[in-house]
């Protein structure tokens, strides 16, 4: 396993090894020394899955307003994904800026995007599996997003008419988010 930052402070691209035979392969997602080497959170409180049956489906961009704000790993067991993450912590020199990377069942990645980022992502295959380690726990009162294609963050999702939910639709644009992070 090997972690490397990304651009934006914070972030991290999980590079992760598979160890194979000819009965298939281990891989480990999650090493706690590991990660505490190099000061990333060791607690998790919940492990998610996103099943997507659809290509070009997009969800995002998702976040939880403090005392329940969330650190993440994600990673695609299954198909493939862009996923993108967005800082939204005021103090940051990359305040407003956004990065993105692919995660797949073949390329063996995962992203460690800490508090204070709204997260996303687009299928870029049919049937696509993702898989999450978060160290809060989903309160709904909490939950909340920026429009996936607000034109002051301008995210480069690459699509014209992505499946979303009806709720992703109506979330909030950046030039009205009061950012608490």
């Amino acid at each position: 396993m090997q972690i490397e930052p990304l651009k934006l402070k914070g972030t991290y691209k999980i590079q992760l090894t598979r160890i194979g035979d000819n009965r298939g392969y281990f891989m480990r997602f999650y090493n706690r020394e590991i990660f505490a080497a190099h000061g990333l959170q060791t607690v998790w409180e919940q492990e998610s899955v996103s099943f997507n049956k659809e290509k070009n489906t997009l969800r995002g961009l998702h976040f939880q307003f403090p005392p329940y704000e969330e650190t993440k790993i994600v990673r695609v067991v299954s198909g493939a994904i862009i996923d993108f993450f967005v800082d939204l912590r005021k103090d940051s020199e990359t305040y407003g800026k956004w990065d993105s990377i692919e995660l797949s069942g073949e390329n063996n990645c995962a992203v460690y995007i800490p508090k204070g980022f709204a997260h996303g992502f687009k299928t870029l295959e049919e049937n696509t599996l993702v898989e999450y380690k978060i160290d809060a726990n989903y309160n709904a009162e909490s939950a909340s997003g920026i429009r996936w294609n607000d034109p002051d963050l301008a995210v480069e999702w690459n699509t014209e008419n992505p499946i979303t939910s009806e709720r992703d639709g109506k979330l909030q644009s950046f030039s009205d988010f009061v950012s608490p992070f």
